[in-house]
This record gives C-alpha cells, sequence and structure tokens, in this order.
C-alpha cells in the first residue's frame, strides 16, 4: 500500500471510502501483442481514503491464465480477439482465459473482478490478494456472471445475467443477496448467438436490448477465430428488446426495433403511465469493435461516434415508443448516482471527447455532467494530453446534496497516472485534488466506489 502524494488542492473532508478500477493492464507478452483491448489481464487499482489520507495500490488479478503466462513468458490461450498459438489441432477446444479485466462489485467482505465470458473472481478488499474463482452459492461451470451488474440502492439486491453458448442460446438472469448470494434464477431463449454486454434496471424491470450481432461459434469452438473475427453485424435482424420481470426473472415481452449497437446504459426508471424510460449510448453500427481493436496499436483509424439517447418502451409489447438523442457530442462510459439506479435520476456523467479532438483517431479527452431534464452539459476543463477514465460519482454523506467525481487521468506528457477528485457541483472548475498515482495505469473500463463503515471514523482534511 504506497502513499500517494498531493500534487495540487486537497483532499477533501468526507471523502472516505475506496474508489476501485478495473482494466486491461498488460497488453503484450514476449514482443507480441494482444488481438484486442478486451484480451488483457485484469489489474486492479485500489485508492483508499481514510484517517491517515489516501493509498494506492495496484495489482494483477491471478488467474489461472495470467500465472501460467507469466510462468511461460508467452500468450497459451484463446480470448475475445486472438487465438492460441500453434497448429490448429492444438487449439480444439482449448479454454478461453478468463481475463477478469472489465468491472469491480464490492461486496461486504470481498470484491469480486468480472468478465462476462466466465466466474467473477474473489479479491481482499484492502490487498486485493486474489483468492479463487466465485460461484455466489450457485454458478457451475459453463455459466457465466456478467461484467454491469445492477444494484438496487433500496433492498440491496443485486442482478446480473450470463449467457451461455448453445444452439440458440441462453440467458441465465439472476438475482443475489446483498452478500452476493444467488438467491433467484431464471433463463430466457435467445436467437442465435448474440453479443450482450450490459442492461439496464428500471424499477419492476429489467430491460435488455440486444442489438444485431451473431456469433459464429463453430470456427470460434474449432480455433480458427477468435471470438471477435467470428462477430457478424446483421442489420436485417433489426434489435431485440426483452422485458424481463424482476421479481420472477420471467421474460414479460419480447419486441423488435430498428437496428444500433450499444455497449452500456446508464440508468432507466417506470413513469407514471407505466412508459419505461432508458438512457444509453448508440452507436449506429458495429464498427466501435474495430476500433477498440486498433486501441492496442496506438494507431487508431476507424471513425465510430457514439451518441447519448433516451428511449420510451411499452413494457407490455417490448416496443420502442420513441427515440431521441441527448447529447450531440460523442461519449461513453456514462455513470450516475449509485443511490437513484433504476429510479429517475437528475444527471448522467460521461467520457467525453474535447473539441478539436478527431473521433477515430484520439481518445476520450475530458469528463461532463449532463442534466438530464434542461439538457445542460457541464464540462472539465481537460488540457490537451490529458486522457480520463470513466467518470464515477461519489455522494458527500455529509452532505447528501453534494458530492464528487472521480476518474483516473493519464497525463502523456509526463507519461504518468493521476486520480482526478472534482466537485460534482462544479465540474468546469479545477479539480479540488489531484494525487499522484504510483505508476502509469493503463486506460481502463469500470470502477465502483465503496464508503468505509462507519466504525473506521472520518478522516482529516489534509493537503
Amino acid at each position: 500500500m504506497t502513499p500517494l502524494q498531493v500534487i495540487a488542492g486537497k483532499l477533501p473532508e468526507g471523502l472516505h471510502g475506496t474508489l476501485y478500477r478495473n482494466g486491461p493492464g498488460r497488453l503484450e507478452r514476449g514482443g507480441v501483442k494482444v488481438g484486442h483491448w478486451f484480451d488483457g489481464d485484469g489489474a486492479i487499482l485500489a485508492v483508499h481514503f481514510g484517517q491517515e489520507g489516501a493509498r494506492g495500490t495496484y495489482r494483477y488479478v491471478q488467474t489461472e491464465g495470467y500465472l501460467a503466462e507469466e510462468k511461460a513468458g508467452k500468450f497459451l490461450y484463446s480470448n475475445y480477439g486472438m487465438t492460441a498459438p500453434g497448429p490448429i489441432w492444438e487449439r480444439w477446444g482449448k479454454s478461453v482465459k478468463n481475463a477478469a479485466n472489465t468491472s469491480v462489485i464490492a461486496l461486504p467482505d470481498r470484491l469480486l473482478a468480472l468478465w462476462e465470458g466466465g466466474l467473477p473472481h474473489a479479491l481482499d478488499l484492502e490487498t486485493l490478494e486474489t483468492q479463487g474463482t466465485e460461484n455466489l452459492s450457485y454458478l457451475h461451470k459453463g455459466l457465466s456472471y456478467s461484467a454491469h451488474p445492477k444494484r438496487d440502492p433500496k433492498t440491496g439486491e443485486i442482478f446480473n445475467f450470463g449467457v451461455s453458448i448453445g444452439v440458440p442460446a441462453t440467458l441465465h438472469l439472476y438475482c443475489s443477496d446483498e452478500r452476493g448470494r444467488i438467491r433467484r434464477q431464471g433463463a430466457v431463449k435467445l436467437d442465435g448467438i448474440p453479443l450482450i454486454h450490459d442492461f439496464v434496471m428500471a424499477g419492476p424491470y429489467l430491460i435488455f436490448c440486444i442489438p444485431p450481432v451473431r456469433i459464429n461459434a463453430f470456427p470460434v469452438g474449432f480455433g480458427l477465430q477468435s471470438y471477435s473475427d467470428a462477430m457478424a453485424w446483421k442489420p436485417e435482424l433489426g434489435t431485440q428488446i426483452l422485458v424481463i420481470d424482476r421479481e420472477t426473472l420471467t421474460l414479460v415481452a419480447r419486441g423488435e426495433a430498428e437496428p444500433w449497437y450499444q455497449w452500456h446504459f446508464s440508468n432507466g426508471y417506470v413513469e407514471a403511465d407505466g412508459t419505461v424510460v432508458i438512457d444509453l449510448v448508440r452507436y449506429e453500427d458495429f464498427k466501435t469493435n474495430s476500433y477498440l481493436g486498433e486501441f492496442v496499436t496506438g494507431e487508431t483509424r476507424t471513425v465510430s461516434p457514439a451518441w447519448f439517447w433516451r428511449m420510451r418502451i411499452d413494457p407490455r409489447k417490448a416496443k420502442v415508443l420513441s427515440g431521441v438523442p441527448l447529447l450531440s457530442r460523442s461519449c461513453e462510459f456514462p455513470t450516475m448516482m449509485a443511490s437513484e439506479v433504476g429510479q429517475p435520476s437528475q444527471f448522467a456523467y460521461l467520457a467525453l471527447y474535447r473539441s478539436g479532438q478527431v473521433i477515430g483517431q484520439d481518445f476520450f479527452g475530458t469528463v461532463g455532467r449532463l442534466d438530464l431534464a434542461s439538457g445542460n452539459l457541464v464540462i472539465a476543463p481537460f488540457a490537451d494530453g490529458h486522457y480520463p477514465s470513466e467518470p464515477i460519482y461519489v455522494q458527500n454523506l455529509t452532505d447528501l446534496e453534494n458530492g464528487w467525481v472521480l476518474t483516473v487521468v493519464y497525463n502523456s506528457a509526463e507519461d504518468s497516472s493521476e486520480l482526478w477528485i472534482c466537485d460534482a457541483s462544479h465540474l468546469d472548475t479545477a479539480p479540488i485534488c489531484r494525487l499522484a498515482l504510483p505508476q502509469v495505469i493503463p486506460p481502463g473500463f469500470h470502477g465502483t466506489w465503496r464508503s468505509a463503515p462507519p466504525n473506521e471514523g472520518v478522516r482529516k482534511s489534509s493537503g
């Protein structure tokens, strides 16, 4: 655990807990690059805020695949965007490496590193020591647990899903208690083998928008292609809408809409008339997958803008009633206040391109706060060469009307990483505090905030 130096500003009072972030920490071995950004071994950053100030830890998840490849000094497994090395006949039936690199969820007694193609890995909340794979009292071999669980802020229940490949594939639905133990399950048959990355919880419903991407499992199973190479964009299929009753985990309705693609949702809720509102980052096609594959080379060229959309759905028919963009600036990684999940929310926080950045040739250069009622966008003042991660909102528990936005920032001029703590209510001003991280943290995916238990006391302000 390394004490973190304050570069500018001071640590705010009331910020007491831990920021966890997950992402691909290793993108090459033995001079060989991974095939896609999604292939990198997961590494967790934990920044603890307590009475002694801020301390940081950054560790790889010690998965079975990571340990085997670390020992061999080379890649051994297939993954999302790469096939295992060696002759074709040696790849047949060879397992895909669980990269544990996409997201995290903090339980009362452990942290789970999540990767949607397999089981989660349990880690120590303080040291990040890997404790092994976790079955959550239900998961068995062949089942998976996605990287985007939704936690009900009122009940503490955790909802998630996994997809098992078959003919057809099956969408498995899970409801866990606050300690992560799966207490209810459901299953829905799918059309073909689609790519499903995220879903949204809206009041009594779980909503899935299944884009027209289909996976050809045959070449993947025989080691001829990676999953990414075996995916096809089929807009003629349209986007399927599944509405799930969250209490019974059964299908309410299945519908179809025009084709689009999304990686991530922001939030959802039910209006007084029963209409479901969902907010998401929408792409017109699947070129985003090519851009993310190019990302590891350092030379991106695929133009794949994404817009923040609001859609209204009739849950009884799974019918899209309307859809409109809320933001004209390309964005990704939408987040919101954890206490408003599944309910009406006031703000969405997003990673954005700065004015003057070229989409397809650069990475997100700032973060913003979008007022979902007025459409007002407040943008943080990031200078050239500073690249943020997904913004995480942290509520000030001593002043519930206010909070902070935390984001890991790569400073390209100094080849260093920092943690910026911004005032969420005044995001267009300089950060309250900038902390130097102990090493460069590669661009990552998703994170979470865990408030410290009350008995740990409150840290005093420091500079």
